[in-house]
């Protein structure tokens, strides 16, 4: 049955369609202003994706329509519909596109996720506490030094936050950075970032943990050097032992001693 459908003007419509939706959704800027060296390739990857689903969205509507119109039923026909016993070439063919999308994705997102997350030569270790519903920090550089509700971070420096959930699942996101990580009782999570541009932004807790979810954030500072320095020289606490204590009961498959990337 579908040996005969015009496969030419079907595939016109599907690229003329990918391109319009394409036309229509690239311009938008989804996820805000950037602030990270990894926000440019993340919205890179973002863009690809949408061209992908916009080329898998008008395949399908253009083979749905296109079936609607050529296979509908004449007027005052009430017969049964003819039996079919499906078509080789066709089932080959939905089943080899989509696994070549998915492999093409994978191994894309894959690519970017090995970049952003490649190590740099002096990064600065931070220790990330989440309980509900509140946000803790620790420098190991400065005698462990402990801040709340609020953390600076050196601009154009690797920062590589080292997650400890105190409680339930937590997840770590600076939507300016593009980097979201879950926070996960009894292991370590980690996430990588290079802040490149200096300014005042929010870190948002991104996974439903209890009836103060909404109200959990912190505030993020990205400033010079030197004002991170001063900051980091006039913090006065230290990490409480609590803490101390589930980073020494978290599990980590690649750690990073804590008295290491310190201020």
């Amino acid at each position: 049955m579908y040996g005969r459908l015009p496969i030419v003007k079907m595939l016109a419509a599907t690229v003329a369609g990918t391109a319009v939706i394409s036309a229509v959704m690239l311009p938008i800027n989804w996820n805000g202003e950037g602030a990270s060296t990894a926000a440019p390739k993340i919205d890179e990857l973002l863009d690809v994706m949408i061209v992908l689903s916009a080329f898998v969205f008008s395949l399908v509507m253009v083979m749905l329509f296109y079936a609607l119109w050529k296979f509908k039923a004449k007027p005052g026909d009430e017969s049964d519909g003819e039996p079919i016993h499906g078509n080789t070439r066709l089932e080959v063919a939905w089943t080899l596109i989509p696994t070549i999308i998915v492999l093409f994705a994978g191994g894309y997102s894959w690519s970017v996720l090995n970049d952003i997350e490649e190590k740099a030569d002096n990064p600065l270790t931070v220790s990330v506490f989440s309980q509900q519903f509140a946000w803790s920090f620790g420098y190991p550089g400065k005698d462990m030094a402990f801040s709340e509700g609020e953390f600076h971070v050196p601009v154009d420096r690797q920062v590589q936050f080292k997650m400890h959930a105190q409680d339930v699942i937590h997840s770590f996101w600076v939507p300016e950075w593009r980097i979201k990580k879950d926070n996960v009782p009894g292991i370590t999570t980690t996430a990588t970032v290079t802040p490149n541009k200096v300014g005042t932004y929010q870190l948002i807790c991104t996974e439903l943990c209890g009836f103060g979810h909404a109200s959990m954030r912190a505030k993020v500072v990205v400033e010079s050097p030197a004002e991170f320095q001063k900051w980091v020289a006039g913090l006065k606490r230290k990490i409480p032992a609590p803490f101390l204590e589930s980073i020494k009961q978290d599990t980590e498959t690649d750690p990073v001693p804590l008295s290491t990337g310190g201020a």
